[in-house]
């Protein structure tokens, strides 16, 4: 070999050695992308300070928010943690499998229909759930370390993250209607704060942080899917007494109540908890906001530890990571608490997703959960059922001006309630034939929804537009080829 053949190979051999570096360095995935799938429970979109909220600081989400993709208009198929979480893991609208209760989904869907984890898992991955990714009842099977719902097929393994709940130790208030006289506390899907003693592993979330921790470091050699399920801030608003400090009820600003402002709202559409039938004071409103921050305040922390973990093992380079919540909460919009709803509030979720080599942006683009589970699919080079119904977000990653929908779609109240959400107008219709009545908002002019403009004349074709959009999407949801003929149901 010549001198000059022997410099061109030597010269050939270390730009490939730094391709391969500047490769690494960029993060590109390799042949099998690992995933970090971290869920909160009851997280609205108004109560992230990358979002919208500045009364609120929550320093982990946002960090993330800056490093990946962050959709500024996500929506839940259904604002309730069950529904949603079905829809989310298998990729079909709640209407195509009539999923709307307390169930993983998996009766509905199948025994040969893959949930998103088990695809995964089928592909030789590790797949492990710690704590609520299907349905737990918070705070009964977090108080027992039970596992709820869950769907074990999709899992290798699977962890449960017991804690007190409403029972921790600590300050304790109940800040709507008490049924229990003077007691201080209730259990159940109320609305308890406790100012809790102890740090953060006295609680659940701090638990799940630890857990989801030792497994990164355990699995980092071998392809991994980990889905982390955070239960706050869903009800009781349970935290150490520090993350209330920043957050004095006395400080909270309330959104403002409107004159008559259930006078236009069907009685379908007013939400099942209100400060009305709570019997909060103005006092206890600010005071449930404030446990609301607060809690979100602490399982921030916790999204924290887990991606400093995700850091300090060297796996950030490999790994897709998601956050996002089933779905939204009202904090005293229109006097509504919690979810339910087919208001902004309620069905608006974060929703975050950082791919390595790809640079952050915001995407305006309507997305939906479900869509989760063919983007993951795409990016990880993994095949999906062509029957699932949700569309991947892959082609957004790399322009965050491409347009995956032109709507959003979600329903409530065991499937007979609906939003269509476009651009300029969110419609809400209570059952097919609107017989329980409708809403139509501008969401150009009105974007908090206070002037329902479905019975003005002036709006007609608008009013006839969203109706025929519902019912066209109703037809495309209920096309699928799980063996029932849903539309006779």
């Amino acid at each position: 070999m010549t001198n000059k053949n022997f410099i061109l190979l030597a010269c050939l051999f270390f730009s490939l050695v730094l391709s391969a570096q500047n490769s690494k360095k960029k993060g590109k995935l390799g042949k099998k992308p690992n995933v970090l799938f971290i869920i909160s429970d009851d997280l609205t979109a108004t109560a992230i300070s990358s979002y919208e909220n500045q009364a609120i600081y929550t320093p982990n989400i946002d960090k993330l928010a800056a490093q990946g993709t962050r959709y500024t208009r996500a929506y839940t198929q259904y604002p309730v943690c069950g529904p949603s979480r079905a829809s989310l893991m298998f990729g079909y609208y709640p209407n195509a499998t009539q999923t709307y209760g307390y169930v993983s989904g998996r009766d509905n869907v199948g025994p040969n229909r893959q949930s998103l984890a088990q695809l995964f898992k089928d592909n030789g991955y590790y797949t492990a759930r710690v704590s609520k990714i299907y349905h737990m009842g918070v705070p009964i099977d977090i108080e027992k370390g039970s596992n709820g719902t869950d769907d074990e097929a999709s899992w290798t393994e699977r962890f449960n993250s017991q804690g007190p709940e409403w029972q921790a130790l600590g300050e304790a208030e109940l800040v709507q209607n008490n049924p229990y006289g003077d007691k201080p506390r209730k259990g159940g899907n109320v609305m308890t704060i406790v100012k809790g003693d102890g740090d953060d592993l006295a609680h659940s979330d701090g638990k799940t942080a630890k857990k989801a921790s030792e497994l990164l470091r355990e699995h980092k050699d071998e392809p991994f899917f980990l889905a982390v399920g955070l239960v706050r801030p869903h009800v009781p608003f349970v935290a150490p007494k520090k993350y209330f400090e920043p957050y004095p009820h006395q400080q909270m600003v309330l959104p403002p109540k409107v004159e008559n402002d259930w006078d236009d709202i069907p009685a379908r559409g007013i939400n099942y908890v209100t400060s009305v039938n709570g019997e909060m004071s103005e006092e206890q409103e600010k005071k449930a906001v404030a446990g609301y921050y607060a809690s979100v305040a602490y399982m921030d922390a916790q999204v924290g530890k887990i991606l400093k973990t995700l850091q300090d093992e060297g796996l950030e380079d490999n790994t897709i990571v998601v956050f996002t919540s089933d779905h939204g909460f009202h904090l005293g919009e229109h006097r509504f608490w919690m979810k339910v709803s087919l208001h902004e509030e309620s069905v608006r979720v974060p929703f975050i997703i950082k791919v390595p080599g790809k640079s952050p942006a915001v995407c305006d683009s309507f997305t939906e959960l479900l869509d989760l589970y063919p983007t993951l699919s795409e990016l990880s080079g993994l095949k999906t059922s062509e029957h699932i119904q949700g569309k991947s977000l892959a082609a957004t990653l790399d322009d965050p001006k491409h347009s995956v929908r032109d709507m959003a779609f979600s329903v409530t109240q065991g499937g007979k309630s609906f939003l269509v959400r476009t651009d300029k107008w969110a419609y809400i219709q209570y059952d097919e034939d609107a017989g329980s009545g409708m809403e139509l908002f501008d969401m150009d002019l009105d974007p908090k929804q206070y002037n329902n403009l479905a019975h003005n004349p002036k709006y007609s074709v608008v009013l006839k537009e969203m109706q025929e959009r519902l019912q066209s999407k109703l037809k495309e949801v209920r096309t699928n080829d799980l063996g029932v003929d849903y539309q006779t149901k």
